[in-house]
């Protein structure tokens, strides 16, 4: 995975609150049964220091999904007290499917093992 890029895109006019708002790019890549990458955009209210707060990531993959080829969009969220994941959600974007992946639909989820690895799954329909 690339490393996280923050933007300079910042809520204009700008609201204080008690954790930071900021938006970042990144891209991941993908091995397994889902294969590829992603390019992400991603968005939180976080603090770095105590790993509390809320993302938001809307993420365009491309690669294959099972040996099927094609490309197609996801949304995620979660949020942390620093040492767990709750409040989960995460949703393939209808009509987002290309290729082999055309009319793909459904859900799935994300979780994070002790050293930062990434897993994800999906439950999803071709239709």
């Amino acid at each position: 995975m690339k490393a996280f890029v923050p933007t300079e895109l910042k809520p204009d006019p700008a609201v204080s609150t008690g954790l930071p708002v900021g938006v970042a790019t990144m891209e991941k890549a993908f091995e397994g049964e889902v294969a590829g990458r992603s390019a992400t955009l991603f968005t939180a209210a976080f603090d770095q220091e105590t790993g509390v707060g809320t993302y938001v990531a809307m993420e365009s993959f491309e690669g294959s999904l099972h040996g099927r080829e094609g490309a197609f969009n996801f949304v995620h969220s979660a949020t942390t007290s620093g040492s767990d994941r709750t409040a989960e959600f995460f949703t393939l974007v209808p009509s987002s499917g290309t290729g082999e992946l055309a009319g793909i639909s459904g859900a799935g989820g994300m979780a994070v093992d002790p050293d930062g690895t990434h897993r994800i799954w999906f439950d999803y329909q071709l239709g």
